[in-house]
């Protein structure tokens, strides 16, 4: 009897994986007469990501915060992209943005919005922060997030459509101090509730979790640029207790970081965005790159006190601890 009722589970189980497997490789028709508004598309994933869909078909509404940036993706692209200035830390640029998407999609409305704008300066120990440091971060992952998609959100009801919201797997661990994480969490936070706020009207939301790749956000020279600057803020009596050689050894740690983690192959984070804009069935979050798979979630289910030790280990010694 006990071998019965294992081998049915088993079989239920099988049954269940092989029935999602189909249910994911499921896609949409008609991509050509959908429109999609991208956020951040100067350079990577946003860049890349326009240039993607436009091959497949799709309408593609890209938001640059340069003209050099929308000239550049203009060139590299054919008649089905078009794009606008987009800063989506001013309000004003938000509301023009939408009603220049407004005029674009008419009565079909936008099939998908990708909220992909993002900034990663300053990062640091928290007691090295400003409030402004914060801020500045804050406004473009999180509240800009929010504005975008409010001023968006009654294009995307008409059109039943998709939400895709970049987040990270520092929204899930928070390993350094800044905004950069707390944003991220937001991000997580506001699309877990929008998903269930609005799944009556038709429209999914889907979350990004990338690991470490090599973008703009995880670029060198801005971040050490930011450190230097944080640390020549500090009172005498902060960096006394925190030492020049904690300043020395966490520049090395965020350059093995940077240099050694980083995933050059952009494909794996735009893989899990066409996906969600183009299954039947979108999953509500994707992790992408091995990093997120392997080491960064998991990570995030463990408990408090072992994410804790682990991130310990990894960080520098202050001079003054205890």
């Amino acid at each position: 009897m006990e071998d019965a009722w294992t081998f049915g589970l088993a079989a239920v189980l099988v049954a269940w994986v092989l029935l999602w497997l189909w249910r994911d490789r499921l896609l949409i028709s008609d991509v050509e007469q959908r429109h999609v508004f991208v956020t951040g598309c100067d350079s990577g994933f946003g860049n890349l990501l326009c240039k993607r869909l436009e091959r497949r078909g799709f309408r593609v509404l890209a938001g640059c915060l340069t003209e050099a940036g929308a000239s550049e993706l203009r060139h590299a692209t054919g008649p089905n992209l078009r794009t606008c200035l987009l800063d989506v830390t001013d309000s004003e640029s938000v509301r023009r943005a939408a009603e220049w998407a407004k005029e674009e999609v008419g009565d079909k409305g936008l099939w998908g919005l990708v909220n992909n704008a993002g900034r990663s300066v300053p990062m640091g120990p928290t007691e090295w922060m400003q409030v402004e440091d914060f801020q500045s971060t804050l406004r473009v992952n999180m509240m800009g997030v929010i504005e975008v998609t409010l001023a968006f959100l009654p294009l995307v009801k008409r059109a039943r459509g998709r939400l895709v919201n970049v987040a990270s797997v520092l929204g899930r661990v928070g390993a350094n101090g800044g905004g950069y994480c707390m944003s991220k969490f937001g991000v997580e936070c506001f699309s877990d509730c929008l998903r269930r706020d609005i799944h009556y009207f038709g429209v999914k939301v889907c979350i990004i979790e990338p690991g470490f790749f090599k973008t703009a956000i995880t670029s060198l020279e801005p971040l050490e640029r930011e450190l230097h600057r944080l640390w020549g803020q500090l009172s005498a009596e902060v960096r006394e207790s925190y030492g020049d050689k904690y300043f020395d050894d966490y520049i090395k740690l965020q350059r093995l970081i940077m240099n050694n983690l980083c995933d050059p192959d952009l494909s794996k984070v735009t893989n899990c965005m066409e996906h969600a804009l183009m299954a039947r069935y979108p999953r509500t979050r994707y992790s992408a790159g091995w990093d997120a798979k392997l080491v960064w979630i998991p990570l995030s289910y463990t408990p408090t006190f072992v994410l804790d030790s682990v991130l310990k280990m990894m960080m520098p010694r202050p001079a003054h601890s205890v």
